[in-house]
C-alpha cells in the first residue's frame, strides 16, 4: 500500500512537471517557427551592431542580432563559440547547466546515481522548477538590459543626416522624400515585398538552392540550420498567404561599392508547423508579424536578404 501511495504520489509530481513544462514547449514551437525561428540573425555591414531607427511600421528598438558572423571589429569572421548557451546573453544559462550537470556526475562518480548528488528524484523534480524560475528571471535580466541600452545603439546607428523622411501610406511601403544617403527607388521596394514573399516560399519548401539566390550565404546557413532542427524534431514549417500589410524604411547607406537597405515591414501569413510523418499539427501560430528586414547588393546587382531583426 505505501509503494503504491509512494507511486501515485511520484506519478503526482510528474504530472505536475509536465504541465508546467508544455506552456513553455509551446512557446518555443511558436518562437521557432517562420524563416528565421523568431531570432534575430545576420549581418549589416558597419552597422551590424547598432539598431536601426524606429520607424512608424516598428515603433519600439529592433532586437540586437543574436545570431551573426560579423565580429564587434567589423571583420566577417564568425564569432566564437557557438550553440544556444554560447550566444550573447546566455553565459549565464550555460553556467547554471555546468553546474547542475556536474552535480550529478559527481553522484554517478561516487555510486549514488545520476542526481544523487542533488538530493535524489524529489530534488530533481525541485530542480527542474528552479531552472524554470532561473531561466525566467535570467530572460526578464536580458529584456532589462536591452532595453536600458537601446538608445546608445539607436544613436549609434542614425545617419548623418538624420531620419529618412520615408513614410507609411497604410498599404505596402510608404514614399518619401529620398533624402537618405541611399536614395530607395520604387524598383527597390517593389524587390523587397518580391522577396518577403520569394524568401518565405522557398523556406516553406525547404528549397536551399533557391534560398541561396534570394539571400546571403550567411543568412541560408542559418535557414538551413533551422530546417535541420525542424526535421530532427520530425517537423515541417510551412509558410503561405504571406501579405505585406505595412513597411517603409528605417535606414539606407552605402560602404564602398555594397548598398544596404534596412527596413521595418509588418505581414501577414499563414504560419503552420506540422508534423512531418503525419501532417498533424504541432502548434498555433502568429497569422501577423513586424520585423526589420536589411538587403545588400553589390554595385549593379539584385538585392538579397542579410539579416532579420524581430521587434
Amino acid at each position: 500500500m505505501k509503494f503504491t501511495q509512494r507511486r501515485r504520489g511520484m506519478v503526482q509530481a510528474i504530472a505536475v512537471v509536465l504541465s508546467l513544462a508544455l506552456p513553455l514547449l509551446l512557446a518555443v514551437s511558436v518562437a521557432d517557427a517562420r524563416i528565421g525561428g523568431g531570432v534575430s540573425s545576420g549581418s549589416r555591414g558597419a552597422r551590424t551592431f547598432s539598431a536601426p531607427p524606429s520607424t512608424s511600421t516598428a515603433p519600439g528598438t529592433a532586437q540586437p542580432l543574436s545570431r551573426t558572423m560579423t565580429q564587434p571589429d567589423g571583420t566577417g569572421a564568425p564569432a566564437a563559440g557557438g550553440g544556444f548557451f554560447n550566444q550573447p546573453g546566455r553565459s549565464m544559462l550555460g553556467g547554471l547547466a555546468a553546474g547542475f550537470l556536474g552535480a550529478g556526475l559527481l553522484g554517478m562518480l561516487f555510486g549514488g546515481g545520476m542526481f544523487a548528488g542533488i538530493g535524489g528524484l524529489s530534488s530533481f523534480f525541485g530542480m527542474i522548477l528552479q531552472i524554470g524560475l532561473i531561466v525566467f528571471a535570467v530572460r526578464l535580466a536580458m529584456s532589462w538590459w536591452q532595453r536600458r541600452h537601446a538608445p546608445a545603439y539607436a544613436g549609434a546607428a542614425a545617419s548623418p543626416g538624420g531620419r529618412t523622411g520615408f513614410h507609411n501610406t497604410g498599404a505596402g511601403f510608404g514614399s518619401g522624400s529620398g533624402s537618405a544617403p541611399l536614395e530607395i527607388l520604387p524598383a527597390d521596394y517593389e524587390a523587397f515585398e518580391r522577396l518577403l514573399g520569394d524568401i518565405q516560399d522557398a523556406y516553406s519548401n525547404e528549397d536551399i538552392a533557391r534560398l541561396h539566390t534570394l539571400a546571403t550565404p550567411e543568412m541560408v546557413s542559418y535557414f538551413t540550420r533551422d530546417i535541420a532542427d525542424n526535421k530532427a524534431r520530425d517537423q515541417i514549417n510551412r509558410v503561405s498567404d504571406v501579405k505585406l500589410l505595412q513597411g517603409d524604411l528605417a535606414e539606407a547607406w552605402r560602404e564602398g561599392d555594397t548598398d544596404y537597405a534596412s527596413v521595418a515591414i509588418r505581414y501577414s501569413l499563414i504560419d503552420k508547423m506540422l508534423e512531418r510523418s503525419t501532417g498533424r499539427p504541432v502548434a498555433e501560430l502568429p497569422s501577423e508579424a513586424t520585423e526589420v528586414w536589411t538587403f545588400v547588393r553589390s554595385r549593379g546587382a539584385n538585392w538579397e536578404l542579410s539579416a532579420i531583426q524581430q521587434t
